[in-house]
């Protein structure tokens, strides 16, 4: 390979060599190391050019430019930068021997602020600093998020309200008819969100702000008020205004650059420049810091800084068009150096209380915190409860009908990390507490709740229409533990349910707006009640559970023959039906269930029994005493005598 030439593949420009016929060089090493740089090995190739100055008596100039690009290549540029100083050394350094290092530092740079102001919000970035898409706008904000900004005007929330997808947002950008849809989730927004006067601030979130950030707070309400006199065109009034909220919190980038911007409105360049060099201090990395510095130079006919500044914006983002038109317009080229800093707001450990986060129903820390419409905060659970009993907020009063009836229960997610990373000690023992108290509520043997109101049989549906306060959290609660399950009996004057029942499997919910569902259930098996109890409202039970007891020899033979005859018989009484009931019965029970091949195959027994017991006209204590029977042949027995007297009692 030629010496000082590019080569064809990979544009890789070689430096020539100050004495190639020096002792100590070997070509052939030379050649290995150049086709390392062009495979992409640029450390192998560091190494090659390492050993080769080792070998020499005094260094090549050459030789050290070859090894200082190869470690640009590599990334390792503080080293580059020995090796560059090591060849200025020898010989003055030209523009053209340092377009790697010039290029590999605006690369560093551009990722070094993508790396800040984009991969923190977990996009990918790219090695040219790009997020993937071709363009992420002409003048954006590059400036970082934390977690008590505003996703819309990027600032400190201001009057945060919280939306019924969970997320929240200042109440000022919420009222832009251009916000249709929250910008996480993209669900569409309500904008009265259920509630006649529009939606209300989050009390609590409003007040930890104000707690945790009072000084950028007032700056904000300082900041809102300016933006809305310049709107008005009273600029020297949205001055003051923007002058208060400065002196308030001086490092506010975007602050600043609202102000910078008012200044270049009013025709006050040099206030405008002095804005400029500010945020280009605390924001370096910033790319609209430098675009608006060297706009407002430009106004002030300083070019040849404002030249500076535009190919700063150039470095940080390669393909802003805009910047490089305005560049070409002035004439002389400068280079400069940028550092990075964070933005991200620190919360004060001193202010933050757990007395902050209490729900006001359980006074216990908010777990799974949701936001009303009407601003106030309580624990998912707790609200749920309240809502049960009455539609209306337990803090405010305000009729919450509409947001009951759309169910949108939605976590306040920022609410929900505040609590995860400032108070993640106290948030860990709610969780437990939570789980200790699903754990007791999923314990089917234990305690299992029971819904008092009507018979209910092994595999037979039972369908039930839910209104109760108390009914509604017992099947919601058995919904959220996972076992779906809860005990049927019925009353019993003296103890409050009967002491036999049957345990029920929840196959679907429907809602209905005004809290009231409809809960489709099927019986699973048969229970003795062991004890009484109540939890919050519901009747509860410590249970044992019923199977039949087997026979086996002559005792066997003799049930089969007592299964099939009182099969048979109950398929002669079905059949023997007026067509309206049988249409009754089958629209309720479904068709007699087929004889069992092993009546003792199921612990309760053959289910078309059951299907017989639920449709015979029977009063409820006399089902209630089958259903107690842990005896097949028994069960038969009962069911063959109340064949026979309603098939004697039937008209003729």
């Amino acid at each position: 390979m030629e010496m000082g030439m590019r080569s064809h593949q990979g544009e890789l420009f070689v430096h020539p060599l100050s004495n190639p016929a020096a002792a100590g060089i070997c070509p052939e090493m030379l050649e290995v190391a150049e086709e390392a740089n062009l495979a992409g090995d640029f450390n192998l190739a560091v190494e090659i050019y390492s050993s080769q100055l080792a070998d020499l008596q005094q260094p090549d100039r050459g030789l050290c430019l070859r090894k200082a690009d190869s470690l640009a290549r590599a990334g390792r540029i503080s080293e580059a930068l020995d090796s560059y100083c090591i060849a200025a050394s020898l010989g003055k350094l030209h523009p053209e021997e340092l377009p790697l290092l010039v290029e590999t530092i605006a690369r560093s740079l551009r990722e070094k602020e993508a790396g800040i102001s984009w991969a923190l919000k977990g996009h990918v970035v790219s090695s040219s600093g790009e997020d993937g898409s071709e363009s992420r706008g002409e003048c954006e904000d590059d400036e970082a998020l934390d977690l008590f900004s505003c996703p819309l005007c990027k600032c400190l929330l201001h009057e945060p309200t919280t939306v019924e997808c969970g997320h929240t947002f200042c109440k000022r950008c919420l009222e832009d008819d251009s916000v249709k849809d929250c910008t996480h989730c993209r669900q569409k927004l309500n904008k009265k969100d259920g509630l006649p006067n529009g939606r209300r601030l989050n009390v609590v979130l409003s007040g930890l702000l104000d707690k945790l950030f009072a000084t950028e707070s007032k700056a904000r309400k300082f900041w809102i008020e300016g933006e809305v006199l310049w709107k008005k065109q009273n600029l020297s009034d949205a001055l003051e205004k923007y002058n208060a909220a400065v002196a308030l919190v001086p490092s506010s980038g975007r602050l600043l650059c609202q102000r910078a911007e008012l200044h270049m409105a009013m025709r006050n360049f040099s206030q405008a420049v002095h804005d400029g060099n500010s945020l280009c201090k605390i924001k370096p990395l910033w790319t609209k810091a430098h675009y608006l510095k060297a706009t407002a130079l430009c106004k002030a006919g300083r070019n040849d800084e404002a030249l500076q500044e535009y190919l700063m914006c150039v470095a940080l983002k390669p393909n802003w068009t805009k910047v490089k038109l305005e560049a070409q317009k002035v004439q002389e080229v400068n280079t400069f150096k940028a550092a990075a800093v964070s933005g991200v707001r620190v919360v004060p450990a001193e202010l933050l209380d757990s007395g902050d986060m209490e729900c006001s129903l359980c006074m216990r820390l908010f777990y799974e915190p949701v936001a009303t419409p009407c601003g106030h905060t309580f624990c998912l659970k707790c609200l749920e409860r309240c809502l049960d009993h009455n539609p209306n907020c337990p803090l405010c009063k305000e009729n919450l009908s509409e947001y009951l009836a759309t169910r949108g229960y939605n976590k306040t997610l920022l609410m929900e990390e505040v609590l995860r990373r400032y108070l993640g000690d106290e948030l860990a023992e709610r969780k437990k507490i939570h789980e200790e108290e699903m754990k007791e509520l999923s314990n089917l043997n234990q305690e299992v709740p029971i819904f008092v109101c009507t018979m209910a049989f092994p595999t037979i549906p039972c369908p039930l229409h839910v209104f109760e306060p108390r009914y509604r959290l017992m099947i919601r609660r058995s919904m959220e533990t996972g076992t779906k399950q809860f005990g049927m009996c019925i009353a019993d004057e003296l103890k409050g349910f009967a002491n036999y029942g049957c345990m029920l499997q929840v196959r679907d919910v429907k809602f209905f707006p005004d809290g009231r569902s409809v809960v489709d259930t099927i019986g699973v098996s048969r229970f003795k009640v062991i004890s009484h109890g109540q939890r919050d409202g519901y009747n509860t039970a410590k249970i044992e559970y019923l199977e039949d007891k087997k026979v086996e020899g002559e005792e066997l033979v003799e049930l089969l023959k007592l299964h099939d005859s009182v099969y048979d018989q109950a398929n002669s009484w079905f059949t023997s039906l007026k067509d309206n009931m049988k249409s009754q019965i089958l629209s309720h029970f479904g068709h007699l269930p087929s004889k069992d091949p092993d009546p003792q195959a199921s612990p309760s027994g053959p289910a078309w029994s059951w299907w017989l017991l639920a449709v015979l006209p029977l009063e409820n204590r006399a089902q209630l005493t089958i259903l107690a029977m842990t005896s097949l042949k028994d069960r038969l027995i009962a069911i063959r005598r109340v064949l026979i007297f309603v098939t004697r009692k039937r008209p003729r």
